[in-house]
């Protein structure tokens, strides 16, 4: 595959991303994958025998007006505000297995939460009426882990290209409470299948990254809620240049995310909830070898700018990956 070849791929990719498409939201407002975290060449599988361990610390900060509901708290709650923090250990490990063409990976991944979330609350009084009462959750813990049973991965031209078809689990281990507003778990099963195609020269510095993925959920049993399936896409488009002793690369990141199916059971009393949200941000990437490991640290900027029935705001990603 030439390079151009390759620049037209990812034309395709970015365009995709801005593609209308009927969609829908999901439970609470929010799912498992979060947009950007699974983007670039630094989430490639590491296509050597061995260990690939990284530290990835995330911020979010959005809102939703108070005509927006969401089905959280055990009821309608409007007005959300939500701040979180995470941070995420992803560990691989590739085994000395000969496969036709390609290698074999598994991992987990497992996060800790820090969630403020604030919200206008429907309530029903003793005598039938509703009013509404603003309230305030907070809640930190460890999230639902990733299990990654199945990560196959292929690389052709001498390197450059990655390519691989993965599964995630996401388990719902995270502590979870139907009625708060702020929860640490999702309370529900998440299977992921996913493919992705990473290409970094080595020639002229270009690298073109995307990653593909749809989520099939399980019912969350505490609410009879089952939040319908989701695509998402995140393509990466960079230039890496050799400066202080390593590659210094600078580029965009797009993500497009929506549901492909509605939400069900008696607890999605919004129906389908339609929504999605897209945007697109800088990213800026270094990657060294320090005492011979491979080292890779990468920050980026992700503003929502195309939002339906979610809250809107802003991801801040940091990850630091070592290949040992």
């Amino acid at each position: 595959m030439t390079t151009k070849k390759l620049i037209i791929l990812g034309i395709l990719l970015a365009m995709a991303i801005l593609e209308p498409l009927s969609s829908r939201a999901e439970e609470g407002g929010t799912g498992h994958y979060v947009p950007g975290l699974t983007a670039s060449f630094i989430d490639a599988l590491p296509g050597k025998t061995g260990f690939a361990v990284a530290n990835v610390l995330g911020y979010y900060d959005g809102s939703a007006d108070v005509h927006k509901k969401f089905p959280l708290g055990a009821g309608l709650t409007a007005g959300l505000d939500a701040t979180v923090y995470s941070e995420t250990l992803v560990v691989l490990y590739q085994p000395d297995w000969k496969l036709p063409g390609g290698y074999y990976v598994f991992g987990v991944s497992v996060p800790y939460f820090w969630t403020k979330v604030e919200g206008h609350v429907r309530l029903r009084g003793p005598g039938g009426q509703t009013f509404s009462k603003k309230r305030r959750d907070t809640a930190n813990g460890f999230g639902d882990i990733t299990v990654f049973p199945v990560m196959l991965g292929w690389t052709a031209l001498g390197g450059d290209l990655k390519y691989d078809v993965r599964l995630g689990v996401y388990v719902p281990t995270g502590e979870y409470d139907k009625d708060d507003l702020a929860n640490a778990g999702k309370n529900y099963w998440t299977f992921e299948p996913s493919v992705s195609l990473s290409y970094l020269s080595s020639k002229t510095g270009l690298e073109i990254s995307a990653y593909a993925g749809v989520d099939f959920n399980g019912e969350n049993p505490d609410t009879n809620y089952r939040t319908g399936d989701q695509f998402h896409l995140d393509v990466t488009v960079a230039e890496h240049l050799p400066i202080l002793g390593g590659l210094v690369g600078l580029g965009a990141n797009g993500f497009y995310y929506q549901q492909i199916s509605g939400d069900s059971g008696s607890g999605a009393i919004l129906g389908d909830f339609k929504g999605r949200t897209a945007g697109i941000g800088p990213v800026l990437s270094y990657a060294t070898k320090l005492w011979e490991k491979a080292i890779v640290a990468e920050v980026k900027w992700l503003p929502e700018m195309d939002v339906k029935r979610r809250t809107e705001g802003d991801n801040f990603w940091f990850k630091l990956a070592v290949q040992f």
